[in-house]
């Protein structure tokens, strides 16, 4: 029912201008690089869209990159422009801040007022300085995403900052602004996702999006803001696949994104061999990462991802009576002749080879999401310390002996001290990319569809 009432909501809020505001799809060759704060960081929106990309478009050599860096405002990621993001080549740069650049506490203050409108304007001075750069980037396309939101309204405890997010609203639609000036794409998740919080916080106050902090979305957050990333692109009514069959005659009526062949109708057993050229979507049942407890499989309550961009629908049509379907000799499931005429979202079916094959995928993801993200500690130790003490890429002694002399000041620093005291050096470096290229490399010659034995019976 959630889905049902959403969906007709969504038509009518501003989640339908997201699409409306068309971000090209990515296409092969394309390296994607997302740069941000801790939300881009420490977050999986961007793991989620290569997933999608890795299973949707399994012939397709993209590579996506984490840019975020934690606590990082504009200003803080012109610092490292060259260093960091420029050196890693980006065809597609998506650029999203504004969470840290509107502040914090001194909204609780006597002047908020003044405080939010200084934020506000240190934020646009800091952007057009960034912008200055990319206009020197002709052959990358630029995104402008304007930052999912902080959540005033959750009924939860700490954390209060009122009138925090009318300030990053503000700085996205000056990002949004600048994009149509330079003809750059964009898409803001700010509003979408406040519309959302506010709609499914009418039943229960404490819902967020926003994670338990307000700030950093948890894993069902980053799966919507991948949804409408993906939304943006165009990917509504992208099927896996589309089979139908009709059963009375046994024949194919038709077969949208794969082929299906040998169709033989004998008595009431229709079979039949089933070639995808796309995985399903697999969805995440566990929590990931440190401090979240919603998996990315509660989004699937919140937005159509399901509805609208993850179909494999087998329909066969003309038959009476219960059937139970084998995939490769394995049983799948039952399903009524209405059911089977009305089409059947095998995509839902966790237990199809095609579905196991995809979370494989899923899990060398995660893989590689998790090591990927080692290096962005490496590159806070580089940018949020060493850079601002002329040490940027020292990786010698001096520079060991001025992290310790700080380090029981900068508790951030404390905690990545271990990691750092291995990363700077440059064989460590190198073997953790070589196992970050394994990872990749293992993921796209696992994604490539296989041809399935499909095996309807009658009961």
């Amino acid at each position: 029912m959630k889905k049902l009432i959403l969906s007709a909501v969504l038509g009518a809020m501003t989640l339908g201008a997201a699409q409306a505001q068309e971000i090209k799809p990515f296409k092969d060759g394309d390296r994607v690089v997302f740069l941000g704060n801790s939300i881009t960081d420490g977050g999986l929106y961007h793991s989620y869209i290569w997933l999608y990309y890795m299973t949707r478009y399994p012939e397709m050599n993209l590579k996506v990159f984490n840019g975020g860096i934690g606590g990082d405002t504009a200003f803080d990621m012109n610092k490292r422009l060259d260093n960091d993001i420029f050196s890693k080549d980006p065809s597609v740069l998506v650029v999203t801040f504004g969470m840290n650049d509107s502040g914090y506490f001194e909204y609780n203050g006597d002047n908020a007022k003044e405080f939010g409108e200084q934020k506000y304007q240190e934020s646009i001075g800091n952007f057009n300085n960034m912008v200055k750069r990319f206009e020197g980037l002709p052959e990358t396309r630029m995104v402008m995403v304007g930052t999912s939101p902080y959540d005033n309204d959750a009924k939860i405890e700490g954390n209060n900052f009122k009138d925090k997010n009318k300030t990053i609203q503000r700085i996205v639609d000056y990002q949004m602004a600048t994009a149509d000036q330079h003809g750059w794409e964009h898409i803001d998740w700010n509003r979408p996702m406040v519309e959302l919080n506010n709609r499914f916080q009418e039943a229960d106050s404490s819902f967020t999006l926003c994670g338990t902090d307000r700030i950093h979305p948890d894993n069902h957050g980053h799966m919507v803001m991948a949804y409408l990333f993906l939304k943006a692109q165009g990917m509504t009514g992208n099927k896996v696949a589309d089979i139908e069959i009709n059963g009375s005659k046994g024949k194919l009526v038709k077969e949208e994104n794969c082929t299906v062949t040998d169709l033989v109708k004998k008595g009431s057993t229709i079979s039949f061999d089933y070639l995808a050229k796309s995985l399903p979507y697999p969805v995440d049942t566990l929590a990931r990462t440190w401090g979240m407890s919603h998996p990315q499989a509660e989004a699937l309550n919140i937005v159509p991802f399901v509805e609208e961009m993850n179909q494999e629908v087998l329909k066969v049509t003309g038959l009476k009576g219960d059937y139970r379907l084998f995939i490769d000799g394995e049983e799948m499931g039952t399903w009524s002749a209405a059911d089977l005429a009305n089409g059947v979202n095998l995509a839902e079916v966790i237990w199809t080879p095609q579905y196991q094959q995809a979370l494989a995928v899923m899990h060398l993801n995660n893989r590689r999401w998790e090591l990927e993200r080692e290096f962005r500690y490496y590159a806070w130790c580089q940018h949020g310390f060493f850079q601002q003490l002329g040490l940027l890429n020292a990786n010698n002694r001096h520079a060991v002996e001025v992290m310790d002399k700080n380090i029981s000041s900068n508790g951030w620093m404390q905690g990545r001290r271990p990691l750092y005291s291995a990363m700077m050096h440059k064989g460590v470096r190198d073997g953790m990319q070589a196992e970050l290229d394994a990872l990749t490399n293992a993921i796209y010659s696992i994604n490539k569809p296989e041809v399935h034995h499909f095996e309807l019976q009658k009961l």
